[in-house]
């Protein structure tokens, strides 16, 4: 039976306003906002919350009070979820040159137009990659880019309104309630437990084998409940248990098998440095150091392989992409105008190439400059200029895969600098250039990855929605510059007023920029001769592993392992949840229709869900941005209760099986468009 081809909302043919000046405007004015207020989440919690969501909700607030059309709206949010993928490039990497030492004042003229220009040329170079994927990509039947099609629904339900409006709104509501509520400590939203599994032959021993008398230490590991998070359940329902699952066995694998390996087998070394007061004994902070310290880079080697596995195994489309590519520079620009349909333009490869080669020799002087080396500087711009394209097609297949809001950024500028670092040792630069150009390259790859991601989620809203693909990249690139020209200032505000409240800046514990740090210490100990190799070719070892028994993704298995264990947890139930739902629906004997509706409405409602959370999110950084010093947020109580947590978890898992299966509608009804494009 074939698949009935995929229409999108607004069809070719029509021409609806779309790239106006209150779009691009409104577009960029929530760039700078909604980056802003990223960028100070990030430095305190290291983490970002995606800005496609709320960039939908205030572009259709806003335009529709002046009657703007789905495609001016799509414009707008296209261009203003832009600031957070800069901001989350700007926070991984920026702090890092104050961190490792290398700019001595984050205030000066220097840091200003560096940090800027590396902004402006990772953002400029992640577009422009991106526009030679898109079609590769965003046609890809096997990316269900959950979080694309949560932003897509938005849009139509603010059109069509009924029913699944209401639907969708509703659940934008009870995400934002559930996550404020949480917040506010009304109830726990996850909690870790330290998990003994028990000792082995009676301990061991340290020092002389033979002498000495046994500890008996066992394997430690601290577990965490799934936390309730209605955005994190949102994105599992979307991608489905399977894919789900593969990404919570990485998170299983971390700490049921190698955090209490290690935990045995390093733990009485490093209990001596853990405070003799500590309740329990210290094990949680050893458990949580090995994680940090030796699993995390297994996965990065992980990752490094699985982004060369899956660049293997899109080969051939890339090389279709490329040929297309060169041959539109060949062709007329008039006569592609006359030939391409409307849903097909791109900016012309002639501006594309041309801005590729700008952008190369930007990055030699800029090179160069910091390393203080002419060879080593054009041997880096070259190569990296090569690693950003590998980075950007794989940072595109991630955000297809799980969204952008999952999509391990950091993981993937962690192998920049390990790529960088080794160039630096090979060419002979060394020091505070070698660190510099090291970080420097560092910070233009992981915003070019950041903005990459974030472009093509936007580039598959578009797809669904009918947009054309060229005004929507144009805008985005107008909102990205603007945004890396001004992202400094609220970086340079957190910086000096937490040293005028007595703190030291980025690094202290009121502002941690976690990310940065890390960045900071490889590139210091990689350039020094100082980095823990064996880790990382293990993880390589392990990601070949997993390529030969088949696995289907073995970067999202790595990418597991290296979030957080709440975050593939509560994913996983999302996954469960999913698999609840279609088990009921299948027990039912639902005919197609109303399969198709109960699946829609399930979309509809992990879309509210996902939004919901993510304004709110967004809300409360702002709040605390603007509050007073050492003002927090209210609380119900000061030690709320992870049970009553667990069953606003239970209720809304309950509530997402449960209202979609009551619109499965009359069998006689005809079936709806499908939500999953």
């Amino acid at each position: 039976m074939s698949k009935t081809p995929f229409q999108p909302y607004v069809p070719a043919s029509a021409r609806l306003p779309e790239f106006t000046l209150r779009a691009v405007v409104l577009g960029v004015v929530i760039s700078v906002v909604l980056g802003a207020a990223n960028a100070y989440l990030g430095l305190k919690a290291g983490m970002t919350v995606a800005a496609t969501y709320p960039a939908a909700v205030l572009a259709m607030a806003l335009l529709r009070l002046r009657k703007a059309s789905i495609l001016e709206e799509n414009i707008a949010r296209s261009a203003g979820s832009a600031g957070e993928s800069v901001a989350a490039g700007a926070i991984f990497t920026i702090p890092a040159f104050v961190l490792a030492g290398v700019w001595p004042s984050f205030s000066g003229a220097d840091a200003y137009w560096q940090s800027t220009g590396f902004m402006v040329l990772g953002g400029v170079i992640g577009i422009l990659f991106i526009v030679l994927l898109r079609k590769i990509l965003v046609e890809d039947p096997e990316l269900p880019f959950p979080e694309s099609v949560a932003a897509a629904e938005i849009h139509k339900a603010g059109q069509g309104g009924g029913g699944a409006a209401r639907l969708l709104f509703s659940a934008m509501g009870l995400g934002a309630a559930i996550f404020a509520l949480g917040s506010f400590k009304l109830f726990a939203i996850g909690k870790e437990f330290l998990v003994s599994l028990g000792t082995l032959g009676g301990g061991i021993r340290l020092g002389n084998a033979t002498g000495g008398t046994p500890l008996p230490v066992g394997g430690f590991t601290a577990v965490t409940t799934p936390s309730v998070s209605p955005a994190y359940l949102g994105v599992g329902f979307v991608i489905g248990p399977e894919l789900a699952a593969l990404n919570f066995s990485g998170g299983v694998l971390a700490w049921g098998l190698m955090v209490p390996l290690l935990t045995y087998i390093l733990g009485p070394q490093l209990q001596q440095y853990v405070p003799a007061n500590d309740p329990d004994g210290g094990w949680t902070a050893i458990a949580f150091a090995l994680w940090l310290n030796i699993v995390r880079p297994i996965a990065v080697g992980g990752m490094l392989v699985g982004a060369a596995y899956t660049l293997f195994r899109m080969r051939h489309s890339l090389l279709a992409g490329i040929s297309r590519a060169v041959g539109d520079l060949k062709a007329g620009a008039s006569q592609r105008s006359v030939t391409a349909n409307r849903l097909d333009h791109d900016i012309h490869s002639r501006w594309i190439f041309g801005g590729l080669g700008v952008a190369l020799l930007v990055m030699i002087a800029l090179y160069v400059f910091l390393s203080e080396s002419a060879l080593g500087g054009t041997l880096t711009a070259i190569i990296m200029l090569i690693v950003g394209f590998f980075f950007a097609a794989v940072s595109g297949n991630l955000v297809g895969l799980i969204g952008s809001s999952n999509n391990p950024v950091s993981g993937l500028t962690l192998s920049t600098v390990l790529i960088a670092a080794l160039l630096m040792v090979v060419v002979g630069v060394s020091g505070s250039d070698g660190v510099a150009a090291t970080l420097g390259v560092a910070a233009v790859i992981c915003v070019s990855s950041a903005v990459a991601g974030e472009m093509l989620q936007d580039l598959k809203v578009g797809h669904i929605l009918g947009a054309t693909p060229s005004r929507m990249q144009m805008g985005d690139m107008l909102a990205t510059v603007v945004s890396a020209l001004v992202m400094y200032f609220p970086l340079l505000v957190l910086h000096e007023s937490n040293i005028k409240a007595g703190g030291i800046g980025f690094g202290d514990r009121a502002l941690p920029a976690p990310q940065a740090g890390l960045m900071a210490s490889l590139a210091q100990g990689i350039v020094g001769g100082e980095m823990a190799w064996p880790l990382v070719i293990f993880g390589m070892l392990m990601g070949l592993a997993l390529i030969l028994i088949r696995m289907r993704s073995p970067m999202l298995f790595a990418v597991g392992m290296y979030l957080p264990l709440e975050t593939t947890f509560t994913i996983f139930v999302g996954g469960l949840i999913r698999w609840a739902m279609d088990s009921i629906a299948r027990r039912r004997q639902l005919n197609a229709a109303q399969t198709a509706r109960v699946e829609n409405a399930g979309v509809l409602m992990a879309s509210g869900l996902i939004a919901g959370e993510a304004l709110t999110a967004l809300g409360v950084a702002t709040w605390v941005f603007f509050a007073p010093e050492g003002a927090g947020l209210p609380s119900f109580f000061a030690n709320p209760s992870i049970v009553a947590g667990m069953l606003v978890l239970l209720v809304l898992a309950t509530l997402m099986v449960r209202i979609p299966l009551a619109r499965a509608g009359n069998p006689e009804d005809p079936a709806p468009p499908q939500a999953m494009v």
